[in-house]
């Protein structure tokens, strides 16, 4: 659990300190001394190892990539603010695929199939870094794809308006990945499916929502105190697990945790 709260806290920093050298790239034709950024990533999917490798950024090349981005990395959704400052465009827009929903409520696409699922073709300005962060966030690792838990693919994106469609990076979910628990979305159309049924973080009651964050920032032995009621709350709807002498998130929590605002 302290893993994936590094994690977390890690990727939001990162954003942080590549969002300021992306604002001070407009400046840099005006100053002689280019600006120099340091940051530091692991190379371990969602868990940050402790061999981690030092980039730096020095008012170096930005460049534009194209990303179709759904579910929670569209405008308005809750991850959205980690790429916000580096969208120069954004068109809605459609991919031939197949959309599950998670037990958490938020979609996940697989490749293949002839659905076609909506989301938002953006263009993103930044450095080779911010793409390596968006790999390590989705838990992809260019070394091993195959056991990765998200494959990122170029594939041809339909843009609303254009007769044409045009090539884009997608983060695919991995199917030996797949949660059993997950269904299939019909027609892709996840955001119907999120306006009929609600994300499970959007059910939870303030009370909750901060245990579950409490919980999650915790070291892996840490005990955090929680009353009888808000116990058998969690414990109903699966999102902790009693390990004896303290309690930790389960798979689904720690979902949750991971789409908590």
């Amino acid at each position: 659990m302290q893993k994936l709260e590094r994690s977390f806290n890690f990727f939001n920093f990162l954003i942080t300190q590549t969002s300021k050298c992306h604002c001070l790239e407009k400046k840099k034709k005006r100053r002689q001394s280019g600006l120099r950024c340091h940051v530091v990533f692991g190379t371990h999917g969602t868990s940050f190892s402790e061999n981690q490798t030092l980039l730096s950024y020095s008012g170096g090349i930005m460049t534009t990539t194209r990303f179709f981005v759904y579910g929670s990395f569209c405008e308005g959704m809750v991850h959205f603010s980690k790429i916000q400052n580096f969208v120069e465009s954004s068109v809605f827009a459609r991919v031939k695929a197949t959309a599950y929903r998670l037990k958490v409520g938020f979609p996940a696409v697989v490749k293949g199939g002839s659905d076609l699922v909506p989301g938002q073709l953006i263009e993103l300005k930044g450095s080779d870094l911010l793409l390596s962060l968006m790999d390590e966030f989705h838990g992809y690792n260019r070394m091993d794809p195959d056991k990765s838990l998200y494959s990122r693919e170029e594939i041809e994106v339909h843009p609303e308006g254009m007769s044409a469609p045009v090539k884009a990076w997608i983060y695919f979910l991995n199917p030996l990945k797949l949660p059993v628990n997950a269904t299939v979305i019909s027609g892709g159309d996840w955001r119907r499916s999120m306006e009929e049924q609600p994300v499970l973080t959007s059910k939870l009651s303030e009370k909750q929502v901060t245990y579950i964050q409490r919980l999650g920032r915790s070291s892996g032995r840490e005990i955090v105190p929680i009353d009888l009621t808000l116990y058998r709350e969690l414990m109903n709807l699966e999102l902790i697990v009693d390990k004896g002498r303290r309690l930790a998130l389960s798979k689904l929590g720690q979902e949750v945790y991971r789409h908590l605002a």
